[in-house]
């Protein structure tokens, strides 16, 4: 069974972000199987000089799910018209790695506003070759009213994008 390997880039539990990732695992999980990465902040912060040598096990791990994943999907918010710290930390420890050369990925931007962090991301990703199509990428604006109090996806257009997403998404794959 092939694997999508989910990326939450958001540092805060129960966050919007977290909502989305189960509302596409219950599209995902018949045909695929689905795992999420979540708590980027846990991670060894880079160190340039351990990239290839003494590398840390969590990191090895991570590019070993990376390059097994048949695709990668990002679903994070904006920090101050950025991409999270933890997010970024993650794609400086694949930049001397070729994990994501040819990767298909899909991205979701999620957050109040999103448009620089969204454009961060595409940029990151393909400069260190990933396969990013336009139709795999959705950024989600003013995410926490789409939203009710439970977590529950209400808003009909964010669902329908996100079905049309996911589904070009797998075709690809």
């Amino acid at each position: 069974m092939k694997t999508i390997l989910a990326i939450n880039g958001s540092a805060s539990r129960n966050s919007s972000n977290s909502h989305l990732l189960n509302f596409i695992k219950d599209i995902i999980e018949p045909e695929f199987q689905f795992e999420i990465i979540e708590n980027l902040y846990e991670l060894p912060s880079f160190q340039t000089v351990l990239t290839n040598e003494n590398t840390p096990d969590a990191i090895i791990e991570l590019r070993s799910k990376i390059e097994a994943a048949s695709g990668v999907l990002f679903c994070t918010p904006e920090y101050v018209f950025s991409i999270p710290s933890g997010l970024k930390n993650i794609l400086e420890w694949c930049v001397s790695t070729v994990v994501f050369s040819n990767k298909k990925v899909a991205i979701i931007t999620a957050s109040a506003h999103g448009v620089k962090g969204h454009e961060e991301l595409q940029m990151i990703l393909k400069t260190i070759y990933a396969q990013v199509l336009d139709e795999h990428t959705l950024l989600i604006q003013g995410v926490k009213g789409k939203f009710d109090a439970s977590g529950t996806l209400k808003d009909k257009k964010t669902e329908q994008d996100l079905q049309t997403l996911v589904q070009s998404f797998l075709k690809t794959i």
